[in-house]
């Protein structure tokens, strides 16, 4: 067991020194969700939007549960980033050869992906906290926010990882994840509430995950505990399923592909 730990504190560590080294890129990764989502579309409809249907005292205290979803949204799809260039270039291949644990590669990953989108949901808020959003909830509502993300992320980062080992270059695995993320995006909560969108993205908006993630987030930044508890406790139950048929379904892919 020692000997797992040290295998995934190592490849863990790999995937950091990898992001230190790409100073740009871990800049604009910090950076594009809270700069662009957050400052200039939340203030760009900051007047147009309508508080009696956002039911927040402005559009960008509605916007935050949204973008801190849409960010593990996109961070988990992109997960397997990194796995798949190291596919393409031979390096998965060398080390699978090597007498390690091959979960080890898998389980790193998640570790990784699951810390840098925690940092990255604490910036957004403390963002936000400029703005004069203050979390109802408190450091306690705080830490349930990065819980449901972490849920939702492991969900997302599993897909990710299993495209990365399914397809065939790093073209077509962003062709699908533009596919997906857009969609996910308009098709949840994350802008408009449910009651202000038309009645047929609504009903589909019900059965996206990021949807349930996002009302629960919401009353834990806007309301408080009263509103957020049954929030909280249906998200649990739903991301516990959504992660359960993601990690199921990739694991056979992991499987076929180490095998």
């Amino acid at each position: 067991m020692k000997e797992y730990w040290q295998e995934i504190h190592a490849l863990t560590m790999r995937w950091v020194r990898r992001l230190s080294r790409e100073k740009f890129s871990m800049l604009f990764t910090l950076v594009q969700p809270m700069l662009f989502w957050l400052i200039f579309f939340g203030n760009l409809f900051q007047r147009a939007a309508d508080m009696q249907i956002t039911q927040a005292p402005n559009y960008i205290s509605f916007l935050t549960a949204g973008v801190v979803v849409m960010t593990v949204l996109n961070n988990g799809l992109a997960g397997g980033v990194d796995l798949l260039f190291d596919k393409e270039n031979g390096f998965l291949e060398r080390l699978m050869t090597t007498p390690i644990h091959r979960s080890s590669v898998i389980l790193s990953r998640f570790i990784f992906v699951m810390t840098i989108t925690s940092l990255q949901v604490l910036v957004i808020l403390g963002v936000a906290f400029l703005f004069g959003v203050q979390p109802a909830t408190g450091l306690l509502g705080i830490a349930t926010i990065l819980m449901i993300g972490m849920l939702f992320g492991v969900g997302l980062t599993a897909i990710s990882m299993a495209m990365a080992f399914s397809v065939k270059s790093h073209g077509d695995f962003f062709s699908v994840l533009g596919f997906l993320s857009l969609p996910m995006i308009f098709l949840s909560s994350a802008l408009v509430p449910l009651v202000g969108m038309p009645a047929w993205m609504g009903f589909l908006a019900r059965f996206n995950p990021m949807t349930w993630a996002i009302d629960a987030v919401r009353p834990l930044i806007l309301t408080g505990w009263t509103e957020a508890l049954p929030h909280v406790g249906m998200v649990v139950v739903v991301m516990v399923i959504f992660d359960a048929l993601c990690l199921y379904g990739s694991s056979k892919v992991f499987r076929r592909a180490m095998g």
